[in-house]
């Protein structure tokens, strides 16, 4: 039996998180899963693992008590007891060989105290909230490091020799099926639909919306997700009749919210300036089909340019959501589609596992 001890940075979630749909793709592999504790009175690690596929079970590790390396003792202790806590549970299943996947930089502190045959660091984000060794580290001590985005492989490069791009992704069967009527959301609104589907975050940025929202009192903007309160923007955007936020809705819900809507719109989080990283969002706009208007930065390169319009201040954006919602989709809609289908988890999880097995680290 073939298995993966895998470190995820964040929980296992209802909404899959990138690490989820790939480690539930790995063919012919049993996937011990490792979340991190909620919170530092975290007691989950204490309960049983959670089979939540049948080749993945899921455990929780035990909570730090600092990342402050300042506070030396405190911050070893909390790395020992991760790392005898998950050789605890190797050893009682008998798992003796195994690969090592580590998603974060905080991970490379458990290398030295855990025995495994190979090790992968998927990055997929930009870690410079982190200290900068502790990712180089990592990186030059995996046999293969897969990066999200151009620029993190490029970042990366000069620590290993084995570096892959590989992108974010889309269930693309869930959000291609918009062919069907839809349920009867927003039955009261007539108007032509924007769509943001996601978190808003308190760092997005939602002037565009502001100022378009104002231009264009016809329109609606709908947006599907949950709000964190400290958004600066939220206060104003509330006090429109023609914004509509519907909170937090299941997963297999937003297929549905997507086809209600006639335009999806992508927004820029201030927090990352220079990040040049997909989102799954984006992906899977695409798998529906609809015109898709996004938020780009000054310098920032298209990457869609033929199937999304790309704005970069927010006159743009309002002229932009106009010539989106004009558009001929007779041509561009199947393009669009193609795009979400090549980005499809499946076929992700496929190119890692030939890459793992071509090189013997599986």
């Amino acid at each position: 039996m073939k298995y993966i001890v895998c470190l995820s940075g964040k929980p296992w979630s209802s909404i899959p998180s990138r690490t989820q749909h790939l480690m539930t793709r790995m063919k012919g592999v049993q996937v011990l899963f490792f979340q991190p504790a909620a919170n530092r009175r975290d007691r989950s690690w204490r309960k049983p693992g959670r089979k939540v596929r049948p080749e993945v079970t899921v455990y929780t590790l035990p909570p730090l008590a600092t990342r402050e390396e300042r506070l030396p003792f405190f911050f070893r202790w909390g790395q020992r007891r991760q790392a005898r806590y998950i050789q605890r549970l190797l050893d009682r299943q008998r798992v003796r060989n195994y690969l090592l996947w580590t998603t974060s930089p905080v991970h490379v502190h458990l290398l030295d105290r855990l025995s495994y045959d190979a090790l992968v660091y998927d990055c997929d984000r930009d870690w410079a909230d982190l200290p900068e060794h502790w990712e180089g580290s990592l990186a030059k001590a995996a046999d293969v490091v897969f990066a999200a985005s151009p620029n993190l492989l490029e970042q990366l490069s000069p620590c290993s020799s084995n570096i892959a791009l590989l992108p974010n992704g889309v269930n693309y069967s869930l959000f291609a099926n918009t062919s069907t009527t839809p349920t009867p959301l927003l039955p009261k609104v007539d108007t032509p639909i924007f769509c943001w589907s996601g978190v808003v975050h308190e760092d997005l940025d939602l002037s565009p919306v502001v100022y378009t929202a104002a231009q264009r009192p016809e329109w609606t903007f709908l947006f599907v997700g949950r709000t964190e309160k400290d958004n600066p923007f939220l206060e104003r955007l509330r006090r429109f009749p023609n914004v509509i936020f519907a909170g937090e809705r299941p997963l297999m819900e937003l297929p549905d919210w997507l086809g209600r809507s006639d335009v999806c719109i992508n927004l820029l989080r201030r927090d990352a300036p220079d990040s040049d990283i997909i989102p799954s969002r984006i992906y899977e706009y695409l798998s529906t089909g609809k015109p898709i208007v996004s938020m780009l930065w000054p310098e920032q390169v298209e990457q869609f340019p033929d199937v999304v319009y790309a704005a970069y201040t927010e006159q743009s954006f309002a002229a932009l959501c106009q010539r989106a919602l004009d558009e001929d989709r007779s041509w561009v809609a199947d393009r669009r589609r193609a795009y979400g289908e090549q980005a499809a988890w499946p076929k992700r999880a496929e190119a890692v596992l030939q890459l793992l097995n071509t090189t013997g680290l599986l």
